[in-house]
C-alpha cells in the first residue's frame, strides 16, 4: 500500500508528505510544553506513533497533515493540513509551526497554502478548526486566515472552539 502525497510549494515553504526523517525534529517539538495545544508533550514512542498515524491519515482519508519545509534548508519547521479522525465533527484544518519559526508569518503561509489545496485537490472547501480556547496564537491565526467562532465542541473531553473558515473554491 502507499499513497502519492502532493507536494505543494509557497514562495518559501514546501508542504510534502511524512517521512521517518522527521521523527528526531518531531521529537524535539513534542518534547516542549508549548505542545500540550497538539497532544503533546510526549515521549520519542509516542511521537512515533503521531508520525504512523499521520502517515496512515493519508492512506485511508486519501489527505492528510502535510509537514511544512523551509524551501531554501529543507529543513522540517511544523505542519499543516487535514485532519479528519473520527470524533471530529469534520474535516478540521490543523497547523503548527516551531518556535524558533513562529513570528514570520510561515504558519500562515502554510496554513493557506493546505486550506487551498485541500479545496483544490479534494473538494474541502469548508473547514474548521477546532482551537484549545487557551492558545492565543491558533485563534489569531484562525482569525486572520478569515475564520470566525462559530460554537464549541467537546472532543476527548476538552472543550475546544470551532472556527469556520471561509468557504474556498474546489476543483475547476
Amino acid at each position: 500500500m502507499s499513497v502519492d502525497v502532493p507536494v505543494i510549494e509557497t514562495d518559501r515553504l514546501i508542504l510534502r508528505g511524512p517521512r521517518l526523517e522527521d521523527l528526531d525534529p518531531l521529537c524535539g517539538f513534542y518534547a516542549e510544553e508549548r505542545s500540550k495545544f497538539v497532544g503533546g508533550p510526549l515521549d520519542r514512542g509516542e511521537v512515533w506513533r503521531l508520525l504512523l498515524r499521520s502517515a496512515g491519515h493519508w492512506q485511508l482519508r486519501g489527505y492528510g497533515v502535510w509537514h511544512v519545509t523551509l524551501r531554501d534548508s529543507g529543513a522540517l519547521i511544523g505542519h499543516a493540513g487535514i485532519l479528519h479522525h473520527i470524533e471530529w465533527p469534520e474535516p478540521e484544518l490543523g497547523y503548527g509551526i516551531f518556535a524558533p519559526h513562529e513570528g514570520k508569518g510561515l504558519a500562515h503561509e502554510a496554513a493557506e497554502a493546505a486550506r487551498d489545496a485541500a479545496a483544490r485537490l479534494f473538494g474541502l472547501t469548508r473547514l474548521i478548526s477546532l482551537v484549545d480556547p487557551l492558545n492565543d496564537r491558533s485563534r489569531a491565526l484562525a482569525l486572520r486566515l478569515g475564520a470566525h467562532h462559530e460554537g464549541e465542541e467537546e472532543i476527548f473531553g476538552q472543550t475546544l472552539h470551532v472556527y469556520r473558515h471561509p468557504e474556498q473554491r474546489g476543483a475547476a
